[in-house]
């Protein structure tokens, strides 16, 4: 659930301005990450991505009500240090973990299965990002890829490519700066 110190944060971090490279995610979207993660139990959560923890935060929230986690992924040191600063305050630490390093190299180490993958990173990497989290997602799991609207010109054939494979359902939801939700279908 949302306490009180999760709201602190939350509202802290919406409040404060956006440093680059990690610009936070939009309120509207941080409630939709956490509604997609709270009803499903044990849900495993992979974040491509990680900034400064906003979204980290909205995810952890919504899967420690019944018993998930969320594992981010941070390239960035000084962005990883108030990561890890904004869940501990947040009182998170719990049901997050953080793997620094480049997402790609990253993704290629990892073994663990997810419900939920979130990808919030750099957008030239999308599909790279997605064909290797979707070897990491078991049909029946979710791929959203975070602003696909406000970097149009950028992910258009990511968004493409999704809809048009016969093995996934995808679709552009016009939140914020646009989320593709791909369901996986087949492995």
């Amino acid at each position: 659930m949302l306490d009180e110190r999760v709201r602190e944060v939350i509202a802290r971090l919406e409040a404060e301005e956006a440093r680059r490279p990690a610009v936070p995610v939009k309120p509207a979207t941080g409630r939709f990450l956490f509604s997609l993660v709270v009803p499903q139990t044990d849900c495993e959560v992979l974040e491509v991505g990680a900034g400064r923890g906003l979204s980290t935060i909205w995810l952890a929230a919504g899967a420690r009500h019944l018993g998930g986690r969320v594992v981010s992924i941070e390239r960035d040191p000084d962005v990883a240090a108030d990561w890890r600063r904004n869940i501990a305050d947040a009182g998170l630490e719990e049901w997050t973990e953080l793997l620094e390093g480049d997402a790609i190299e990253t993704l290629t180490r990892i073994e663990d299965i997810f419900d939920v993958v979130f990808l919030d990173a750099l957008k030239e990497e999308y599909e790279l990002y997605f064909q290797l989290a979707r070897g990491l997602v078991d049909p029946g799991g979710i791929v959203l890829a975070d602003n696909v609207l406000s970097h149009q010109d950028e992910l258009a054939a990511y968004s493409a490519a999704r809809q048009s494979d016969p093995t996934l359902v995808s679709v552009t939801l016009p939140l914020d700066n646009g989320l593709e939700l791909t369901a996986v279908l087949e492995p």
